[in-house]
C-alpha cells in the first residue's frame, strides 16, 4: 500500500506564512526611511498584515 500526502493543502498556509515574514521585516526596516516614507507605507503595512493574519485564521486546519 502507497503512502500519498497531499501537499496542495499546504500551499496556502506556507504562502501565507512566507508573505506575513516579508511584512515583519518591511515594518522592521521602516525606521531607516524617511518620515514621509514611514508615513505612507506604515499603515499600508499594517492593512495588509490583518488580512494576510485573518487570510491564514481562515485556512481549514
Amino acid at each position: 500500500m502507497g503512502m500519498h500526502i497531499d501537499f496542495e493543502k499546504f500551499f496556502p498556509h506556507h504562502d501565507l506564512l512566507i508573505e506575513i515574514g516579508r511584512i515583519e521585516m518591511a515594518m522592521e526596516t521602516l525606521e531607516e526611511r524617511n518620515a514621509d516614507e514611514r508615513a505612507m507605507l506604515k499603515p499600508r503595512l499594517e492593512s495588509r498584515m490583518v488580512r494576510l493574519r485573518t487570510a491564514l485564521q481562515s485556512l481549514p486546519v
